[in-house]
């Protein structure tokens, strides 16, 4: 059954790998994936610190409703979750996706969105090592483990872990 991904970003800062490769193995698998960021335009993936490609933006994620997904992916990058969790409607976003029990898959940074949407308090996650005490701060445990399922949430540490992820990911969403 085919079912629809919501991926978000924000302007820039994105790695690239975190958006494209997880969103490709979605719709390799028949799945319908859709860009949200805080407003309408394009958004700029980098490899590390190099521009990469922009990609489309199907919608603000201030018009958009968790209702209308069956999962939320939150990919990674530095200034990408940093400039994310900044944005109300976004936040209120990922902690609506969050208590309703559909999937959520976070990747490296990208757990500072989680931290920011007080969601973690008791949880187990992977991130980047350098969120450790972040999260500790959230309530949550940070673990040093390719891919962390807790509950709905899907976790992992960086890119290298992405074939692992991305698996988990289609599980949960099988």
């Amino acid at each position: 059954m085919t079912k629809r991904i919501a991926f978000l970003t924000a302007a820039e800062g994105i790695e690239r790998v975190e958006l494209t490769e997880p969103w490709e193995a979605l719709t390799g698998a028949g799945h319908t994936a859709e860009l949200l960021a805080p407003e309408e335009g394009e958004v700029q993936t980098f490899d590390h610190l190099e521009a990469a490609d922009k990609h489309p933006v199907d919608r603000a994620v201030g018009s958009a409703s968790p209702d209308e997904y069956d999962a939320l992916v939150l990919p990674g990058g530095v200034a990408n979750p940093d400039a994310l969790r900044m944005d109300t409607d976004a936040v209120a976003f990922i902690r609506d996706f969050v208590t309703s029990g559909k999937p959520v898959a976070a990747i490296c940074h990208a757990a500072w969105t989680l931290v920011e949407a007080d969601v973690l308090e008791g949880r187990r996650i992977a991130a980047w090592p350098s969120l450790q005490t972040d999260i500790r701060n959230a309530g949550g445990e940070w673990c040093d483990e390719e891919v962390v399922i807790d509950g709905n949430l899907i976790t992992s540490r960086n890119p290298g872990d992405l074939p692992a992820f991305n698996a988990a990911l289609l599980d949960a969403l099988s």
